[in-house]
């Protein structure tokens, strides 16, 4: 089957305009233009098509899916079987918001009772799932599974209060970290108060704290790219400060 831009967005439900924006990117080009100057699209277009939009459903941004779908090593089988995988997790997530939703419903009725708990159930094992999707394997690799297994279980046990308390000091260790980086100097006191606070954060995931540990997280935020990303985001070179604010706090700066 051979289809024009028009039978393609009937077929797919995607607007012709976006497939003309994607053959003007380079995404998605026709298999041939006709005589009348029409795009045409065969079956490998339908089929790179349908990759493309799995990987949109899957909020992957569509620069990202270019170089994907476009690498001359470019498994759409492997691609299919990892879209199956990470939709199904997806379903997963949204099963346990509808149970959550669902026993609000009925404790709010009274016909059940729900703790603070298990309110926050569903939001805290979506933390769990996005931090193993992106950093598990750097992170069971260097700290080994069972602890990261302890800090996973001491993360669903929180409660309504925790979860808010540990969001609020996320965001306050960011700012005050921001804050310290303008003076240039890791050992102030503005960036031993952030360094103390990112102790305070990490204690409620750990089951115990330790000084080689602390140092070994920081440095992993300068080692790996994505970590880097985050805390940088505002200042460059924020997360090397945090580093070396953290050697200072702990003791453990060499000279």
């Amino acid at each position: 089957m051979e289809y024009t831009v028009q039978k393609l967005a009937k077929l797919t439900g995607v607007t012709s305009r976006t497939l003309r924006y994607y053959d003007e990117i380079g995404i998605l080009k026709p298999a041939r233009i006709n005589s009348s100057g029409y795009r045409i699209y065969g079956q490998a277009e339908v089929d790179k098509l349908q990759q493309i939009l799995f990987y949109r459903e899957l909020d992957v941004d569509l620069e990202s899916i270019k170089k994907i779908v476009n690498s001359p090593s470019f498994d759409d089988i492997k691609a299919l079987k990892e879209h199956r995988e990470k939709l199904l997790a997806k379903r997963e997530q949204l099963d346990r918001l509808i149970a959550s939703v669902n026993k609000t419903l009925a404790a709010r009725e009274g016909r059940m009772t729900m703790s603070d708990t298990e309110k926050f159930e569903a939001f805290k094992q979506k933390l769990i799932n996005e931090n193993e999707k992106k950093y598990g394997e750097e992170i069971r690799a260097k700290y080994g599974d069972e602890q990261i297994d302890k800090s996973n279980k001491k993360l669903k046990g929180m409660t309504e209060a925790q979860y808010a308390e540990v969001e609020k000091l996320g965001e306050e260790v960011l700012a005050l970290l921001n804050e310290a980086f303008l003076t240039g100097d890791p050992a102030s006191e503005l960036a031993q108060k952030a360094a103390d606070l990112h102790r305070q954060w990490l204690s409620y995931f750990w089951d115990s704290y330790t000084k080689e540990a602390h140092v070994g997280v920081t440095q992993m935020y300068v080692d790996d790219e994505r970590f880097t990303a985050y805390y940088d985001k505002k200042n460059p070179g924020a997360a090397e400060f945090l580093r070396d604010a953290v050697l200072i706090y702990t003791g453990m700066k060499k000279d």
